[in-house]
């Protein structure tokens, strides 16, 4: 076993090793009690190494390189184990075509191994620079967070659907399993280690989407399946080109082969068609869509933090050997289209979580274009995204599941006057909207990166995109605030039924919303900057330091300021003059005849215009198109880098 920082070794492992026995001993115990414990104690742990790792190896990127035929053949196993199991659920289910996916790439990746093995080298297989430290951090903190919150989340769950199998062991194996992958997956620069991780985190997202075992989550979670393992068969082609032509299955190698001109992109462009199933890109958002059936921390773990963002991760990793070239302009292409049609899906959309689920797959889409844009700017907009997309929207979907499960529904047209019945949620719930679309947040900072980059890089289409598909999102979540911000007067207090374990990652991924929006900076010198600067071998302020910080002290201005001042004064209600003769309230007039007239208030969804079947078509063709176009076009040799 060879490393560069033989010390440093045990964190990195650890991180994977402590998720996976904590899965495994979920799976065989049946004391609910010590369940708890334990998913309490590891979440701890996790985010404490998570943490470790990140200071650990802050100076500089920390290489691994293992000499070890036993750890080849332990991964080798693991891809038997995920293809058994893939082939097990596809017969109980009668889904023959995935058994069928997952046993050619299987066959591929294991006759690689037996007849490229001894030719194959690799200096490091593992790799943890500054943007797998960042990963690390989300998946580990937030995906912590999700697992506690679960705990309350899942004991309610099954008090309400006393028919679905109480099979919580089994939801938070998964969940864990799913986490020591996500670790070794964004720490993997060994192509067929990631691709083990990979597969592993696909077969997980079957399993959640599938809890509850109705028809309508089998069918969806076999929709999940079968797109990732999709993607999974052009990784396996794509690590066969490479080792075949290269004698290399290294990730880093590839980017400095696609940076010396060499010809590699049919391998760039297999790998960006599996980061678009992974990260949930039209023609494939289906299956993310499909995710919202799962228990709500499925959705906030798959949606925000984890299972969409591997997808990207890997994108933004081949993002300097993208931009004008096919694989590259494929990338702007389907990011865009993505963007711009999930944006204007969401705006016909009253049900909270397919809000949310078309948010976050038009933010994909922002992402990946970016990334294909290949430029400096773009890539540190596109990481600046994963951020605090990851806090804001994990924090939303968790206050969303809340909301249902004390209001029996999600339905944003039942969400009236919870500013009054459930403050502190709704509180949470604003600052997860506030982070997503509002200025001086986050996003809106990135978003305006994006514009100067794509100005830039020469790409007006994508500016028109950018700024067409943000007003859309302005229409959606200005809807959706108005919408919880509605006073309507209730002694009611429906924030009893809360547990306090769900409090704790609520009020957790609040802060971490507004602590990443004020330290907006730091995180962009000390966290993006210095992984960009190894990437593209020079450094650039893409908004300028001053502005940064001014945009920071607004934001802390806008949070202080509140507190402060809106505690002592005493809130006077004014009854607003309605069609008719006032009764003393809001809530309904005397009319015509003398007939009480009840007042309802209700947005506008344009569904007419926006609605999902068409917006699906639409974007749905034009990303397929736009896919088989540039894939034909790299396998027949039009190349130019």
């Amino acid at each position: 076993m060879v490393t560069s920082e033989v010390d440093l070794m045990l964190l990195p492992l650890l991180l994977v090793l402590l998720p996976l026995a904590t899965a495994v001993i979920l799976l065989l115990t049946r004391d609910a009690s010590f369940r708890t414990l334990l998913v309490k104690g590891s979440a701890a742990v996790m985010m404490g190494l998570a943490l470790a790792v990140a200071v650990t190896c802050f100076d500089e990127p920390v290489k691994i390189g293992v000499d070890s035929e036993l750890l080849k053949a332990v991964m080798l196993a693991a891809d038997f184990l995920v293809i058994l199991a893939v082939c097990y659920y596809a017969k109980k289910f009668k889904r023959y075509s995935i058994a069928l996916l997952g046993l050619v790439q299987f066959v591929i990746v294991a006759a690689f191994e037996w007849h490229m093995g001894d030719r194959i080298y690799v200096s490091w297989d593992f790799i943890i620079d500054h943007f797998a430290i960042i990963m690390i951090l989300i998946a580990g903190i937030i995906g912590g967070l999700i697992a506690v919150y679960s705990l309350g989340y899942m004991a309610q769950y099954h008090r309400k659907h006393t028919g679905i199998p109480d099979r919580r062991g089994f939801f938070f194996f998964v969940v864990f399993l799913f986490l020591s992958a996500m670790f070794g997956l964004v720490m993997s620069n060994n192509l067929l280690f990631m691709y083990t991780f990979w597969e592993i985190t696909s077969l997980c997202s079957f399993l959640l989407i599938g809890y509850s075992q109705t028809n309508e989550a089998i069918h969806n979670s076999c929709k999940a399946l079968w797109m990732n393992l999709l993607g999974g068969l052009a990784f396996a082609l794509a690590i066969v080109l490479l080792g075949e032509k290269y004698y290399t299955v290294e990730l880093s190698l590839l980017v400095n082969l696609g940076r010396s001109r060499e010809p590699v992109e049919l391998i760039a462009a297999l790998l960006v068609f599996c980061g678009f199933t992974k990260s949930a890109m039209m023609p494939f958002s289906g299956w993310l869509l499909g995710a919202m059936v799962a228990p709500t921390p499925t959705s906030a773990l798959l949606h925000s933090s984890t299972m969409v963002k591997a997808g990207v991760f890997l994108i933004i990793k081949l993002a300097p050997i993208l931009g004008d070239n096919h694989v590259g302009i494929m990338a702007m292409l389907v990011g865009g289209i993505t963007f711009f049609f999930a944006s204007c899906a969401a705006i016909a959309q009253s049900d909270g979580k397919k809000v949310l689920a078309y948010s976050t797959i038009s933010n994909l889409g922002l992402i990946v274009c970016c990334a294909g844009t290949g430029s400096y700017e773009a890539a540190w907009t596109a990481i600046m995204i994963v951020i605090f997309h990851a806090v804001a929207k994990s924090l939303l979907f968790l206050t969303v599941g809340t909301a249902e499960q004390q209001l029996g529904s999600r339905d944003l047209e039942n969400f009236d006057g919870i500013f009054n019945s459930m403050p502190r949620l709704s509180l949470c719930m604003v600052i997860g909207i506030c982070g997503m679309f509002l200025a001086p947040f986050g996003m809106l900072i990135s978003k305006w990166a994006a514009m100067k980059a794509f100005v830039d890089a020469g790409q007006p289409l994508l500016l028109l995109v950018l700024v067409y598909g943000s007003a859309t999102t302005l229409f959606y979540w200005t809807k959706w605030l108005g919408k919880i911000t509605t006073f309507v007067p209730t002694n009611e207090n429906r924030e009893r039924g809360i547990l306090g374990v769900e409090w704790t990652a609520l009020k957790t991924l609040a802060a971490l919303t507004l602590i990443v929006c004020v330290l907006f900076p730091l995180v962009s010198e000390y966290g993006v900057i210095p992984y960009l600067a190894l990437t593209y071998h020079a450094t650039a302020e893409v908004i300028a330091q001053s502005n940064l910080w001014i945009m920071s002290l607004m934001v802390f201005l806008l949070v202080v300021l509140p507190l402060r001042f809106g505690k002592s004064r005493e809130k006077k209600q004014v009854v607003t003059n309605l069609s008719g003769e006032n009764l003393g309230s809001d809530n309904a007039y005397r009319g015509a005849g003398g007939r009480v007239v009840p007042v309802t208030l209700r947005n506008w969804y344009l569904e007419s215009w926006f609605g999902e079947d068409r917006m699906k078509l639409l974007g749905y063709t034009a990303a397929l198109a736009c896919v088989l176009m540039e894939l034909s076009l790299t396998v027949g040799g039009v190349f130019h880098v």
